[in-house]
């Protein structure tokens, strides 16, 4: 294929699945909803004469090789990667696009996204939401996502203008574990993972978030109400929360789909670069963009940001770039 440009696409059949589908109110992605996106998303690579190879990650639902089936006029690869069902898929897949795609396309939400940024390195990335916390991904049409892909692996567009550095949270423990965070690294006061996806909003204890708005939906909505935070600004907001009785304030935020919840704030301040919170935790459980993932135990846990995140497109600024340079004109 030459020199031919290429996009990775990356559909996590698990987004949009977990137990908040059945307790809350988000809306149920199912593997024909995502098969139906990607198929618009590879459609949508016609938008340039020249269209760009589609490298797909295989996944355990068969939902990329359904999608190639069912678009026969778009030039596809299905990658030759093990598939275990887990996120070590994603990030497979997205360490194999950092050395061979000019663009990458994400179906899932912000724990998919985090899975790709942490392999992804520069190659910019345009994340659509299918999954249940959906902070940085955009609820865009698949069609749209792709022609916006398309524009930006070709250099129809100049990547430059069109993308912005997303920064992200860690939380380190004094043992020397951590976890990384896209959107937020939440701190819980439960004493086991369990089901994975934070549901009660009384679990709460704190975290630090890379992007704060009340427009949110975790944790950076609870920023949001105190902080102004853009996704591709350096900083970081910490928080430590607190019984809203016990509180000296407290803020309402939706702290996930069809949940409404009034928090009570002990803390929430700015961290630059280099700054650290701590807490001293006796029991709890540390969790990534809305998912609980390493319990820990008498613990002094330091939050801070980190600068490395991904480069995200902006669907909007590729067609206004597009439409400016005419690239959309007809002959």
């Amino acid at each position: 294929m030459g020199d031919r440009s290429r996009i990775g696409l990356i559909v996590n059949p698990s987004a949009g699945r977990d137990i908040r589908r059945l307790t809350g109110g988000a809306t149920v992605v199912d593997n024909y909803a995502k098969r139906r996106v990607a198929e618009c998303v590879l459609q949508g690579l016609g938008v340039v004469d020249e269209p760009p190879v589609a490298m797909l990650m295989p996944d355990t639902a068969g939902i990329a090789a359904s999608a190639a089936e069912e678009v026969p006029d778009a030039s596809t690869e299905l990658l030759d990667l093990p598939v275990e069902g887990t996120a070590a898929d994603t990030r497979r897949a997205a360490e194999h696009f950092r050395e061979v795609a000019d663009a990458i396309v994400v179906l899932g939400g912000d724990g998919t996204s985090r899975d790709t940024a942490l392999e992804c390195g520069d190659v910019p990335l345009l994340s659509v939401s299918t999954g249940t916390n959906n902070v940085v991904p955009t609820a865009v049409d698949g069609t749209v996502a792709g022609a916006a892909a398309a524009l930006v692996a070709t250099g129809a567009v100049d990547a430059e203008a069109v993308t912005t550095h997303h920064g992200m949270v860690e939380a380190r423990t004094a043992s020397g574990e951590s976890i990384t965070g896209l959107a937020s690294v939440e701190l819980s006061n439960r004493s086991f993972i369990g089901t994975r996806a934070t549901l009660d909003p009384a679990d709460l204890a704190g975290g630090i978030v890379s992007r704060a708005n009340p427009a949110d939906i975790g944790l950076s909505s609870v920023a949001g109400a105190f902080e102004a935070l853009a996704p591709d600004e350096p900083d970081a907001v910490g928080l430590r929360l607190v019984d809203a009785e016990a509180a000296p304030r407290t803020a309402k935020a939706i702290v996930a789909p069809r949940m409404v919840a009034e928090l009570g704030i002990e803390a929430c301040r700015r961290l630059s670069p280099g700054e650290v919170m701590t807490a001293d935790v006796a029991e709890g459980v540390l969790g990534a963009d809305g998912e609980r993932e390493l319990e820990i135990v008498d613990e002094t846990v330091e939050f801070r940001t980190i600068s490395d995140g991904p480069r995200l497109v902006s669907f909007e600024a590729v067609f206004e770039e597009a439409a400016r340079s005419g690239l959309l004109e007809g002959g």
